[in-house]
């Protein structure tokens, strides 16, 4: 399976897996059978309790062709980067430095899907919403996904995102939020010096660390941040990981 090196907020290349692509086009096979059905079974109903074919077809739009057409900005930003496809399948839409993407940077993926193989395409060709060949459009992505290293659709370059796959990787859905004791005391409050970008990073590497034992990697990790940050500590790389991440928690809720 391919791999990707990005640079994260403390200029250390992490490397993330790239989905195959079975994997991506059997999760935008099963979005598009959910947005498919959605607009299918959603139309039949109302055109059975309409009359004239004209009104309904701004009916069947405003209430059954928004809904898809949103279908995937909405998933994407609420689901952290993935549609309900995508979770199947265990892939997720991240920053192309590793971090997770802005509302913008969803956005401009979103709004570059048309150029892409978007699957409301076919329904809008076959209710008659747009002319046969828009369905051109459906192979404009798959030739921009074939021909990019990192497997990049139009408005994965545009946006600067790329497509992971999360499996026997760090959980992206995991947060910074960390039990503390409730006597906890503190140690660096030079840590609020570091974006939420940064500790979110954080939080991934300390996982991954733990899984995968690579204390070469915390070691970098934290002679970076020390450097950074001017911190003195007689703390190990990866206690002295841990200890940030627990004093950011407490300095944000305190």
């Amino acid at each position: 399976m391919l791999e990707v090196k990005l640079d994260t907020g403390f200029n250390i290349e992490v490397d993330f897996l790239l989905p195959g692509f079975f994997k991506r086009f059997l999760a935008w096979i099963l979005d598009g059978t959910i947005i498919f059905a959605y607009y299918l079974v959603g139309s039949n109903l109302l055109g059975s309790l309409l009359g004239p074919e004209g009104n309904r077809r701004i009916l069947v739009w405003v209430l059954f062709g928004a809904p898809p057409f949103f279908y995937h900005l909405l998933c994407e930003v609420f689901l952290n980067g993935q549609s309900i496809g995508k979770k199947a399948t265990r892939i997720k839409v991240i920053s192309a430095d590793g971090g997770e993407p802005t509302l913008s940077q969803y956005l401009i993926r979103w709004l570059f899907r048309l150029a892409d193989f978007p699957i409301w395409i076919l329904g809008s060709v076959y209710y008659g919403a747009l002319p046969w060949w828009c369905s051109i459009f459906l192979f404009a992505g798959l030739a921009c996904l074939l021909a990019t290293p990192y497997s990049q659709r139009i408005g994965d370059l545009v946006a600067g995102t790329i497509l992971i796959d999360t499996r026997n990787r760090t959980s992206w859905e995991d947060t910074v939020f960390t039990e503390l004791a409730e006597d906890y005391k503190p140690r660096y409050p030079q840590v609020m010096q570091l974006s939420d970008k940064d500790i979110n990073t954080l939080k991934s590497i300390i996982n991954s660390v733990s899984k995968s034992g690579d204390y070469d990697l915390s070691m970098r990790i934290a002679d970076r941040i020390r450097s950074k940050l001017d911190i003195s500590s007689d703390q190990d790389s990866l206690e002295f990981l841990q200890t940030l991440l627990k004093d950011y928690n407490y300095y944000s809720t305190n």
